[in-house]
Formats: structure tokens, C-alpha cells, sequence
């Protein structure tokens, strides 16, 4: 047989089972699987827009894409007899299969780590609008003031705001602290040549918790060479802990930028990073026109500020 023989012939298989695969069911048992179609479809689609869509995962949603359709075309050339293309296809999937998996290992690691978190389906549905209280009101302030002074003097910080107890929490690393964050703690606390201000602050449920933190630092090859160690580590610690983000203050210009996924994003208007805190904070919900959550796939993944 030519090979336009061949194709013919599997196509007409491929048709026929499709007909008889809709001559086997009734009308009630077809809608049936009708609906769950259009409800796994809105599904993948809700969390394609909320978590992938715009952040470095979705490299990975394409390529993963991509490999099920060369899968497909693989499993159509054997079916025609062209075993030789069609082996060779499906084993070159397989090698990219596995080269797909140590690329985007950071990715598949923080993405492990979110759905492990216990309040996972709180953090994908449910939404708030509840106004600020007074203390809520009084952390932001006193952030933002130390923030502020910090980059106007050009002093190094990195604080990293954690929303669950995870193990950088319980690390041994760093001092303990458990105080109610104000602007004269941290300032102290960063104050050049006292023991703790090359670590970062760790914040917790309003509270300061530890000082002095030793962060792991990002090994992204790509990272630019301008980023010295605060702000590998504030990647870093974004990256291994999915429910953490990193703001890092830099020593030599002064630029405020906060970590999140490992995402780096610079901030030159005080307003926008008020409203991020609010957000990271978890003092308010983001709105529909935030597409970025604070722990995402997303942000699993965008472009370094």
C-alpha cells in the first residue's frame, strides 16, 4: 500500500470509532458528558487565567501542549505503517518528557508546595472586602515608613512576609524575636554593623518573628549580574517557599523591590507598594482587575522587574 492508502485507512478507523463511540450512548448520557466537558473546561480555564496565564508556567502549560500533540502524531504514523518516524517521535517525546521535568524542577517544586498547603481552597474561591482594622492600618504604616527611610539612606533590608508556618519559620537559623513590628525595631535591626542586618526579618501574622535569617539564594542562571546577594536571596526564598514573599532594599541605589515566585518587581510610586502590601499582607483580598495572587503558579512564574 502508498502511504495516501494508509492514511486513508486510518482516518476512516479513527471516524468510524468516533461514530460508534456516539451511536453507543443515549441523548441522556451524552449531555451528561457534555456538561462535565464544559465543567473540566471552565475549570482548566479558571485556573489558566488566574495562576498560569502571563507568568513563566505557562512555558511549561505550552510545552507540555505541545509534547501531547507530537505524542499524537507519533501514535498516527505508526498506525500508516511509517513505524520509523513514528518510534523515533515518540521517543524523542519521551527524552524531552524528562528533560521538561529537570528544566522546570523550581517550577514543579513551588507548585508541590502550594497544593500541599492546607487552606488551598480557600485561597483559590473564597474572597473578602473587609476594611482595614486600626492595628492592620498601624503595620502598613510603620512598614512603609521604614521602607521609605531605608531607601532614602540607601540601607540594606530584606524582610520576607510569610502567611503559613513553614520550615524557615522553624529554622535555627536567626534570632527569635516575636515582637509587634514597628519602625524603630527594624530600622535597628538594619542598622549597619549590628549583628543582625545582613539577615532578613521574618513577619508573621503581624508579628516580627525572627531576625538574622539566612535565606537560600536563587541558582537562576539567567538572573542578571546587577542583583548582588539580597536580591538573589529574596528570589530565593520566593522560589523554595511558595507562601512567602521577599521585600529586599538595595544598599547601592536604594530601589525597593519585592520577591514573589520568583519574580522580582521593582516599586518607584510608594502608592503601589502600600497596595501590594495590603495584599501580601493578606489585609485585602485582590480585586478582579489583580490578575497576579499573592501565591501563584503565577507569578510560578512573568518577567524580572
Amino acid at each position: 500500500m502508498d502511504f495516501t492508502t494508509n492514511f486513508n485507512i486510518a482516518l476512516d478507523g479513527i471516524l468510524h470509532q468516533i461514530n460508534m463511540f456516539f451511536k453507543g450512548m443515549d441523548r441522556v448520557a451524552l449531555g451528561v458528558n457534555i456538561f462535565e466537558i464544559l465543567v473540566l473546561a471552565f475549570i482548566v480555564y479558571y485556573l489558566y487565567q488566574r495562576f498560569i496565564k502571563g507568568t513563566q508556567s505557562e512555558n511549561l502549560v505550552r510545552g507540555s501542549l505541545v509534547l501531547v500533540v507530537m505524542w499524537g502524531i507519533s501514535e498516527l504514523l505508526i498506525r500508516i505503517n511509517l513505524n520509523i518516524f513514528g518510534v523515533f517521535l515518540k521517543t524523542l517525546v519521551s527524552i524531552v518528557s524528562f528533560a521538561l521535568i529537570v528544566i522546570f524542577q523550581p517550577e514543579l517544586r513551588r507548585f508541590l508546595g502550594y497544593i500541599g498547603q492546607g487552606n488551598l481552597i480557600e485561597k483559590l474561591f473564597v474572597t473578602g472586602s473587609e476594611a482595614l482594622s486600626t492595628k492592620q492600618v498601624d503595620t502598613i504604616k510603620e512598614l512603609i515608613e521604614t521602607i521609605k527611610y531605608l531607601s532614602k539612606s540607601k540601607t540594606g533590608g530584606l524582610i520576607v512576609f510569610q502567611k503559613d508556618v513553614t520550615s524557615l519559620a522553624q529554622s535555627d537559623v536567626g534570632v527569635k524575636i516575636n515582637a509587634d513590628i514597628s519602625q524603630e525595631l527594624l530600622l535597628t535591626i538594619f542598622f549597619p554593623n549590628t549583628p543582625l542586618h545582613d539577615g532578613a526579618v521574618v513577619i508573621r501574622d503581624n508579628k516580627i518573628i525572627s531576625a538574622g535569617v539566612l535565606l537560600p539564594l536563587t541558582d537562576d542562571p539567567k538572573l542578571s549580574w546587577r542583583y548582588g546577594t539580597r536580591h538573589r536571596a529574596a528570589i530565593g526564598v520566593s522560589e523554595v517557599y511558595p507562601d512567602c514573599a521577599c521585600l529586599v532594599v538595595s544598599e547601592e541605589t536604594g530601589d525597593v523591590s519585592i520577591a514573589i515566585d520568583g519574580i522580582l518587581k521593582r516599586y518607584d510610586d510608594l502608592g503601589k507598594l502600600k497596595q501590594d502590601l495590603t495584599r501580601i499582607l493578606g489585609f485585602k483580598q485582590e480585586e478582579k482587575s489583580y490578575e497576579k495572587s499573592f501565591i501563584k503558579f503565577d507569578n510560578i512564574f512573568g518577567k524580572n522587574a
